[in-house]
């Protein structure tokens, strides 16, 4: 039967402080990774929203022009144009609040993260019992060895 290898308290103990240590760095990158991709989806979204504000806002003069102009021939020019201004501005109160509110309903939390940190808490609970068991069973059985 060959012998195992045993270690001391001591070595066990450093060994577990570079694993942590490892892990950790091993959560912030994960956690930098993912709120960069977060970030660009965020950014990649306003850009959108906002070119796509600015060509309605610029359009809509062009457009509102022609149905003032369309709309003045059956009725009073002033008439067509306040026609018009209201149906515009119902138009963009709309769009304005379902952006509002699809932006408000992005997930911004980093949630892989999150749950890997949960992961390692409990995993170094269940460590540090366990370490704890295992230096009170040592130290009652005088063996400096660890199990």
């Amino acid at each position: 039967m060959p012998e195992r290898e045993q270690k001391t308290i001591g070595a066990l103990f450093s060994e577990l402080t570079r694993e942590v240590r490892t892990l950790f760095r091993q959560e912030l990158e994960l956690f930098l990774t993912e709120m960069k991709g977060k970030a660009i989806d965020i950014a990649k979204d306003t850009l959108a929203i906002g070119l796509g504000a600015a060509l309605l806002y610029y359009g809509s003069f062009v457009l509102i022009a022609a149905i003032v102009l369309g709309l003045a021939t059956v009725m009073p020019a002033w008439g067509a144009a306040l026609l018009v201004a209201a149906v515009f501005l119902g138009a963009g109160i709309v769009l304005v609040q379902r952006g509002r509110k699809n932006f408000a309903q992005l997930d911004k939390k980093p949630e892989e993260t999150v749950a890997t940190l949960k992961e390692t808490v409990q995993w170094a609970k269940t460590l540090k019992n366990s370490s704890r068991r295992r230096t009170r069973f040592a130290n009652r059985s005088d063996t400096r060895k660890a199990i």
